[in-house]
């Protein structure tokens, strides 16, 4: 550990760090850890120890990772950064977690036909909120300078579960209908907000089961949020107006929570790596522009939390802008924007490539800059970063 805060703050000429406190599985390489080059992630788990009594009488617990058990990584290392003034940040990816939904499936988001999506517990479940607040306000009071969150919204059909398959075409709208989460909680939710949720939840499958028939017609490259709430004479526009107030109640208890143990709270908006994870050349809009897809109202949301977060992975420059410059204008002037950059292949060719973007981030008044990810990325891209800064 001293070894790494001493590469970041030495070689990378940074001032914090940023540790997976809860994290999803994975398989990763990793070019400079001397122990292992391909690792399985122990995924699904929380590492650092819990605080039980924050969990007592939740249906939600959290699956304590073997390191953890045997020690406190997050603690050590919140005492090892103090000791370097640099600050720490807790990674928590909150209702991504196959495990916990596995284990409990009526806490995890149904389709139009009422299968369980296994890998996403759901935001209107009471049960999953309960324990969002209680993990949100554990790993606050470790003595994190703030909690990101990942994953505290509604997710797509894809990038689910290893080995998706999908050997039809369903078209972006068929594909967004069967993620769209119809559980008895989101159902209720959008009652509440005036839709006839049934008789949209009956329009979805009828339209799906059409398209598991046959090739739909050719549709446009990207959705368009004023088309797609036309579905089912206008219904399905406010059954996402009800996802979205979901969201942003859900992340205002979250940020409480975290607020309550003097901790900051960054919302992580995943539309950048929707565009750009795979080639780091994101097309169309800005990502911003597609949040409405996972239930997140981007505006509301930073209010909501304080900071919206983006992830830039792009590897022009301009792109960046755009999408930086798009967010900016959503959450206005007075709101913390920050950013996550790989320094790296597939977005990043040199050290001119990454010191334009720093500078576009200042142009915008972006807060914070994280680079994703040191266990990733080869020793000599601390230097690059170095440079750049």
């Amino acid at each position: 550990m001293a070894n790494v805060l001493d590469n970041a703050a030495d070689r990378g000429g940074l001032d914090g760090i940023t540790m997976a406190a809860a994290y999803h599985q994975g398989r990763d390489i990793f070019p400079h850890n001397p122990a292992r080059k391909v690792h399985f992630l122990e995924g699904d788990s929380v590492f650092f120890q819990p605080d039980a009594r924050r969990y007592r009488g939740l249906a939600l617990q959290p699956k304590v990772s073997a390191l953890a058990q045997e020690s406190d990584p997050l603690a050590s290392l919140c005492r090892e950064a103090s000791a370097r003034s640099l600050h720490v940040r807790a990674w928590t990816v909150f209702l991504h977690n196959y495990t916990l939904g596995a284990g409990h499936p009526g806490c995890a988001c149904r389709n139009a036909f009422g299968d369980a999506h296994l890998t996403d517990l759901c935001p209107s479940n009471p049960d999953v909120r309960a324990y969002v607040v209680a993990l949100s306000a554990d790993i606050a009071s470790k003595g994190v300078a703030s909690v990101v969150a990942e994953s505290l919204h509604f997710h797509g059909l894809e990038h689910g579960f290893h080995h998706e398959r999908y050997f039809i075409e369903l078209g972006l709208f068929g594909r967004f209908l069967l993620g769209l989460c119809f559980c008895d909680h989101c159902l209720e939710a959008a009652r509440l907000h005036g839709v006839q949720a049934e008789r949209l939840r009956s329009e979805a499958r009828r339209e799906l089961e059409r398209r598991f028939a046959a090739d739909p017609e050719p549709e446009r490259a990207e959705l368009v949020l004023e088309t797609v709430g036309a579905f089912a004479g206008g219904e399905l526009a406010g059954y996402l107006e009800a996802r979205a107030a979901t969201v942003v109640s859900l992340v205002t208890e979250a940020a409480q929570a975290a607020a309550a143990e003097k901790a900051g709270f960054a919302f992580i908006d995943l539309s950048g790596a929707v565009k750009g994870y795979a080639t780091g050349r994101p097309h169309g809009g800005p990502a911003a522009g597609i949040a409405w897809q996972f239930g997140i109202d981007v505006g509301k949301v930073a209010a909501a939390c304080g900071q919206l977060e983006a992830i830039g992975y792009a590897a022009d420059p301009e792109r960046l802008r755009l999408d930086l410059a798009a967010y900016r204008a959503v959450i206005g002037p007075g709101r913390r924007l920050s950013v996550i950059m790989r320094p790296m292949a597939p977005d990043c060719d040199g050290v001119e490539n990454l010191a334009a973007k720093l500078e576009i981030a200042r142009e915008l008044e972006v807060t914070e800059v994280g680079f994703y990810h040191y266990g990733f990325m080869r020793l000599d891209t601390l230097d690059l970063i170095h440079a750049a800064l």
